[in-house]
């Protein structure tokens, strides 16, 4: 479902792949070759939601915020399964692992990994090319090449399904 909240429509590039039982309403941006995978509810009703290049967020995401503090996915971020985010900032190509939780204010810094699991309090900035994990999420090392490539690989990975997906809806 794709919907207006007072006014306010969704703008979704039409590379952009959105599963059909996905949720986005309001304020929510989302740009090219973008992927949001099943069952996944984006509401832009209290603040906007921009969600840049490249972007994949998958399966049973939620995805909302606070007044005033705009949830925002820069280029090439990847979105695990079952995470939620609410109004925080994920740089460039940074991962978020399944059923991690990012809170009010946190922000992911570029390249960085979050563990599955784990929960980024409110406030709270994961500097660049980290890992953190844990419940409350702190770093415990710096990314390397092998993480980089899997990240890349992921990413990638979910661009090319995403238009595989979106051409299937086209035959419909």
């Amino acid at each position: 479902m794709i919907d207006e909240y007072k006014g306010l429509k969704p703008k979704i590039d039409p590379s952009a792949f959105i599963a059909d039982d996905a949720v986005i309403t309001g304020d929510v941006t989302i740009e090219n070759y973008a992927s949001i995978w099943f069952k996944t509810v984006i509401r832009g009703d209290v603040s906007a939601v921009k969600i840049g290049q490249n972007v994949n967020v998958q399966d049973q995401c939620m995805m909302h915020q606070s007044p005033d503090l705009p949830l925002i996915l820069e280029d090439g971020v990847t979105v695990g399964h079952q995470v939620l985010l609410h109004s925080a900032i994920v740089r460039k190509n940074a991962l978020i692992g399944m059923g991690a939780k990012i809170l009010d204010g946190a922000e992911i810094g570029e390249g960085a990994f979050i563990g599955a699991g784990s929960l980024v309090t409110p406030g709270k900035k994961i500097p660049p090319h980290t890992m953190a994990f844990g419940s409350p999420a702190k770093v415990i090392r710096e990314i390397t090449d092998k993480d980089r490539k899997e990240m890349n690989r992921v990413r990638q990975s979910y661009i090319e399904k995403g238009q595989y997906y979106k051409s299937l809806q086209e035959r419909k």
